[in-house]
């Protein structure tokens, strides 16, 4: 038992002498960041290799805003008329201003106001599209 741990200790000693060690630097691939400039051809055509969104031609970058100054005038009405009804109906509740029960044609708009004894229902449909949102304010 001896000899074996009397070998296995001198192989390691063997071992150990002749291994050898040296220093790791890191060295980034990016040149952005320290590494060979000559990576950046590789990196970039890397990056256009994966790149699945296509640019679009246009040079103007206002193109996906509206030109058209009448839609722009709809929807600035529209925007407003729903604004003056939110401030109505928050006045309504906490002010003196009342707002009556009935039904309104405003731009694209048919509003119903009913007043309940919870609170007031505010039916919105949008002519356009028909879609239709119901808004339930209850009394304090």
């Amino acid at each position: 038992m001896k000899s074996i741990f009397k070998t296995l200790l001198m192989v390691f000693f063997f071992v150990a002498g002749k291994t050898y060690a040296q220093d790791f630097v890191y060295q980034p691939k990016n040149p952005a960041f320290g590494g060979n400039p000559y990576n950046y051809s590789w990196l970039m055509s890397s990056a256009q290799a994966q790149n699945d969104i296509k640019e679009t031609s246009t040079t103007d970058p206002y193109s996906r805003y509206s030109t058209d100054p009448l839609k722009d005038f709809s929807e600035s009405l529209n925007r407003q008329i729903l604004s003056q009804l939110s401030r109505q109906i928050v006045s309504k509740q906490f002010g003196e201003d009342a707002l009556s029960a009935g039904t309104y044609v405003l731009g694209d708009y048919q509003i119903e106001v009913g007043d309940q004894t919870k609170g007031i229902n505010i039916t919105i449909m949008d002519n356009k599209t028909g879609s239709q949102t119901t808004v339930s304010v209850p009394y304090f």
